[in-house]
């Protein structure tokens, strides 16, 4: 079974700064793409950033320059560094993988973790 854990959240003044932290255990092959989604108050889920399993990344276009997003593939892991925090920054994120389970297998799965808030209000 794959779990994914989100840490790092909480409750920042506008302009600063979080780490939020992913990390995948239990039993799996491979971890292909990884990504941080977010879902704003009202708002639908939109994703934040990506990076592949070979070190590529993507960026909503609204954190470009201000987000970072890295992979630690030894510690099955996905970190966000997010700098110069606004308002419209506040919601769940959650960590997404896509995930192989098994060799025996070509499927692979889509895991989530269950989100940490992050909020940036004065």
């Amino acid at each position: 079974q794959v779990q994914l854990v989100e840490s790092g959240g909480g409750l920042v003044e506008p302009g600063g700064s979080l780490r939020l932290s992913c990390v995948a255990s239990g039993t799996f092959f491979e971890i292909y793409d990884m990504s941080w989604y977010r879902r704003a108050p009202g708002k639908q889920r939109e994703l934040v950033a990506r990076i592949q399993n070979l070190g590529r990344t993507d960026y909503e276009e609204s954190v470009k320059g201000r987000f970072s997003i890295t992979r630690d593939n030894a510690k099955h892991a996905i970190y966000l560094e997010m700098n110069g925090l606004k308002s419209e920054d506040t919601g769940v994120y959650h960590c997404n993988g896509k995930i192989r389970p098994r060799s025996a297998s070509t499927y692979v799965g889509d895991y989530w973790g269950q989100g940490t808030q992050v909020t940036v209000s004065s």
